[in-house]
């Protein structure tokens, strides 16, 4: 019998190939969507909480006549879009500031230290109790701790060696 069904292996690396461009194509695609679905279904679900007073301002009231904006910042769903917007930006400060407090934390672990976890307890404590243990903990996370105990075990051994006098 023979296989007609096999393209020769050429053909195959690029059908993978190309399989995966399609499929990175379309996760890129589809997490896009799901951003965007996202971002206007809560621009429109916020701008159901909020009402905007004073759509009916007479042309008199602003020097120019109506300003062209003012039609975009008397929508609620623009509003609810610059709500959303905003809450996200301080979702991701407060985010960024955690993560600024973990680098002592992601930086033990990264290094495999021995001291993962009082580094752990020392950031805890900085976060509730004072700053001054976040800061020990970036000290205890960012020394090094081999060089250190090489200089500590050399002083030791230069102070053990008895003093030898010279004869005069």
């Amino acid at each position: 019998m023979s296989s007609n069904n096999h393209l020769p292996t050429h053909h195959q690396g690029t059908d993978n190939k190309l399989t995966r461009i399609a499929k990175t194509f379309l996760s890129y695609f589809l997490k896009l969507s799901l951003a965007l679905i996202t971002l206007v279904g809560a621009s429109v679900l916020l701008s159901k909480l909020g009402t905007i007073h004073g759509k009916d301002l007479p042309e008199e009231y602003f020097s120019n006549g109506y300003p062209t904006i003012l039609k975009l910042l008397d929508s609620e769903a623009f509003m609810g879009f610059i709500f959303f917007v905003t809450v996200a930006i301080l979702v991701y400060v407060v985010y960024l500031m955690w993560q600024l407090h973990e680098v002592a934390v992601h930086r033990a672990a990264k290094m495999s230290s021995a001291h993962t976890q009082i580094i752990f307890a020392l950031s805890l404590c900085g976060l509730f109790i004072d700053k001054t243990w976040w800061v020990l903990a970036i000290i205890i996370a960012f020394a090094r701790w081999d060089v250190l105990a090489a200089e500590v075990s050399n002083i030791i051994r230069n102070g053990r060696k008895p003093v030898t006098e010279s004869k005069e």
